[in-house]
């Protein structure tokens, strides 16, 4: 079926990157698989984070098919465009009807997007992640990608001014290969609850990578705000 609202989506997104000269560095884009359902599973810094764990599809002609809070589909501009590219509206008090619409999505041969800490971490580290994507993965008999980006949150996060200056930002992203159900084997028979923990293991791998490979350091303390205080910076500590 054609993507008449999706692919001019991207093609925008691609020209603001230009304008916005960022610099962006993705490896690891071969672990999404090209045909096939798929939980594409990230950590969430930034409110542009979607837009660049889809970029990272590209490369595999995959679009992703993101879950994300009901809010968002409300908003007269941003919800017809989200409804028009086929994501996924999550109403925290009704989980169920998003969860199934995932599954249809998945078993359908989808790949769909998720972030497994549900909110954006002010502290820049990982938070506690949820099961809903292993369960996903479980039960429609798909793999889980994860992912890593780094660089996003100076753009446009929680308690901070949107950057889109041109400012020749780094944006880092790291794709790992597929964590299947049977890598979170547990000996006490949580096999969801073990998953999940591997799952978060892997994208904090990914993380610490993109942290290493990430070119930009603070010009002075004032403008370390972005940086998790583990690392030498002034973000908030993790709750």
């Amino acid at each position: 079926m054609a993507e008449l609202v999706y692919r001019p989506v991207i093609g925008f997104a691609k020209t603001m990157f230009k304008v916005w000269d960022l610099k962006i560095d993705c490896q690891g884009a071969e672990n999404i698989p090209r045909t096939g359902g798929a939980v594409l599973v990230s950590n969430h810094i930034s409110y542009l984070d979607f837009i660049f764990n889809g970029l990272a599809a590209l490369p595999q002609k995959r679009l992703v098919r993101f879950m994300a809070k009901e809010s968002v589909f409300r908003h007269k501009v941003s919800g017809p465009l989200m409804r028009a590219m086929k994501h996924i509206p999550v109403d925290r008090g009704q989980g169920d009807e998003a969860y199934a619409h995932a599954l249809d999505s998945l078993r359908s041969g989808e790949v769909v997007g998720v972030f497994p800490e549900a909110t954006i971490s002010p502290s820049f580290t990982l938070k506690t992640f949820k099961s809903g994507a292993a369960r996903l993965a479980q039960e429609a008999g798909v793999p889980l990608v994860p992912m890593a980006l780094w660089g996003t949150q100076r753009l446009w996060t929680k308690g901070h001014p949107r950057n889109f200056r041109r400012s020749h930002t780094p944006i880092t992203l790291r794709v790992g290969e597929p964590v299947r159900a049977a890598d979170g084997d547990p000996a006490d028979g949580d096999l969801t609850g073990a998953l999940t923990r591997r799952l978060r293991e892997r994208v904090q791998e990914l993380l610490e990578a993109a942290q290493r490979a990430y070119p930009a350091r603070p010009r002075n303390p004032e403008d370390s705000w972005w940086l998790p205080a583990h690392l030498g910076g002034t973000a908030p500590l993790a709750e």
